[in-house]
């Protein structure tokens, strides 16, 4: 391994959100999961679990030092069609436990139906909740909307209704990331002046894919742009790969997360 692709898999680890999203997931393996995050390596940027385990992350993290790694949260996943009211007392209760970010799924099937008015609202509500609490990544399921002009339209309206992140996929669909959607929503980020991050997820396990999307948030967004607080990888399997390049052992597998 060249001391370039070292310096890059320690790069991507440090941008990583590693993620256990699970119809089975329980206590311990939600601790495992906080294990992991703090590799050989260096520490993720962040923990992604169900809504009920944030507070377990929390306190696991902070028990091993790991202050640093934020804990993430999904809500109205993974279809994306819950009652906005239902939504927001969901997020709310996730902020009340601790949450430091709130992975909410944009609603899709709306767009898909000619209402964008609905995707703006919910994308808007859940960032008065999260406002100076919690960072908002809006999961616009790119690879279900699939037309171009409609990631172009979610991404918009999501950043303007104060999205926080603009991130793929929820990794529970047949098309997850692609560098086509990643192009077209790292476009609208510079198009609003590149405050807005970028995740993307599911589909990821090695370090030449993470990097299809690294060079392509560079080269839209430049080298200085690229930090946990603008650019994050959904895709835990990834990791393996990584502490492999840097001659670590492989962590435990977290079945199902992606």
């Amino acid at each position: 391994m060249t001391d370039n692709d070292e310096t890059l898999a320690r790069k991507v680890i440090a941008l990583l959100d590693l993620t256990s999203l699970n119809d089975d997931d329980d206590d311990a393996r939600i601790v495992q999961l906080c294990h992991k995050a703090m590799t050989p390596a260096g520490p993720v940027a962040a923990v992604c679990v169900f809504p009920r385990f944030v507070a377990l992350a929390r306190r696991s993290l902070d028990a091993l030092g790991g202050h640093a790694v934020a804990v993430a949260t999904v809500t109205n996943f993974p279809a994306g069609s819950a009652a906005l009211d239902d939504v927001l007392a969901e997020t709310r209760q996730a902020l009340e436990d601790g949450a430091d970010e709130i992975d909410v799924v944009y609603p899709y099937h709306a767009l898909l139906a000619g209402d964008a008015a609905s995707g703006s609202a919910l994308v808007a509500a859940c960032s008065a909740l999260c406002e100076g609490r919690a960072l908002l990544k809006v999961i616009l399921e790119t690879g279900e909307l699939v037309d171009p002009l409609l990631i172009r339209r979610a991404s918009q309206d999501a950043i303007a209704a104060g999205a926080d992140f603009i991130k793929t996929s929820t990794g529970k669909v047949r098309t997850n990331a692609t560098a086509e959607a990643a192009e077209i929503m790292l476009a609208c980020i510079a198009d609003s002046g590149g405050a807005v991050g970028f995740k993307p997820a599911g589909g990821m396990k090695t370090l030449p894919e993470a990097l299809v999307y690294l060079w392509l948030a560079e080269r839209l967004n430049g080298h200085e742009w690229i930090t946990p607080r603008h650019l994050r990888f959904g895709a835990s399997s990834l990791l393996n790969d990584l502490l492999r390049r840097l001659g670590q052992a492989s962590a435990p597998a977290m079945g199902g997360a992606y």
